[in-house]
């Protein structure tokens, strides 16, 4: 036992420290590393001719892209590590097999993963036949042929490296405290924020970026995710399928949208129109919860021990 000498307090010497501090603070704690961990790993592809020009080299492309060589290990270091060191120190084993078991938890109605699959692409061709005046066309038979094997390279890269920590760690926590809006409303921006250094980068489509693209995407981060927090609550805190949910848009934006909308294939005009589609659906969503979105407190799992910041 320590004392406190201000105030006389007897203390645990697990409460104390920087383990201390993280089970008094998860959520903190979370964040700081998940953040901490991704940028540190990017730095170089900043730096990089990839990204500011500062170092004199250049990432290796793989697949066509230089982002498996120099975002994804960052990604990997960040919400999923962040959320597996703060998890076991938090919450021990019993937290951790929480945490692993909605990763695994598969087995949701099959209407589900077609919705999501089909929804998603749906939503994003309204909005761009919107804003395009209906000028579309139909994407190659490549693309067609590729979609399926990119959408489950996307599952097992961009969605295992981030959904494990902010769908997984971060939701059901901030939905305890907050409420299902209140804490959507906390983590979408937090989110979005994670990626802003990428914007440095060829990820971000650098040097062409300005604030306005970098402030949509903070926005379609944060109304999104209250379509990924309807998706979590309403299949029983599903990882699989939130994952789904998430790179779907990926892989159909990256993969089939230019082809389609080759008039608004602009950085600037895609940022449009997913931030119309996401927001149109959102607001489908709060009112037709009435702000619940498909959150009931009675159903849900064990919580993880209570030292809530």
């Amino acid at each position: 036992m320590s004392v406190d000498s201000q105030r006389g307090i007897e203390r645990h010497p697990s409460q104390t420290g920087l383990r201390g501090f993280i089970r008094r603070r998860p959520l903190l704690s979370f964040f700081v590393l998940a953040n901490l961990m991704s940028w540190l790993a990017w730095a170089p592809y900043i730096l990089s001719a990839t990204g500011l020009g500062v170092l004199d080299f250049t990432f290796p492309s793989l697949l066509g892209t230089t982002q498996f060589a120099g975002v994804l290990p960052g990604a990997y270091l960040g919400p999923i590590f962040a959320a597996f060191i703060v998890t076991a120190i938090a919450d021990g084993r019993a937290g951790l097999r929480r945490w692993v078991g909605r990763m695994l938890k598969w087995r949701v109605s099959w209407v589900w993963y077609l919705g999501t699959a089909v929804g998603v692409p749906a939503a994003i061709i309204v909005a761009g036949l919107a804003v395009s005046n209906e000028d579309i066309h139909m994407p190659p038979v490549a693309v067609l042929v590729a979609y399926l094997p990119s959408l489950l390279l996307q599952m097992v890269t961009t969605g295992l490296a981030e959904e494990p920590g902010w769908r997984d760690f971060a939701l059901p926590r901030l939905q305890r405290k907050f409420g299902p809006l209140g804490g959507t409303l906390i983590l979408g921006p937090l989110w979005g924020f994670w990626h802003v250094p990428l914007f440095l980068s060829e990820w971000g489509g650098w040097p062409n970026v300005t604030w306005l693209t970098v402030g949509e995407f903070v926005a379609f981060a944060s109304v999104f995710s209250v379509i990924v927090t309807w998706v979590f609550n309403r299949t029983g805190q599903s990882l699989p399928l939130v994952m789904l949910l998430h790179v779907s848009v990926n892989n159909f934006m990256s993969l089939a949208y230019s082809d389609m909308f080759p008039s608004i294939a602009t950085a600037e005009q895609t940022s449009h129109v997913t931030l119309i589609a996401s927001s149109t659906v959102a607001i489908i969503i709060l009112v037709a919860t009435r702000g619940r979105l498909g959150y009931r407190k009675a159903e849900e799992s064990t919580p993880e021990v209570a030292h809530q910041n």
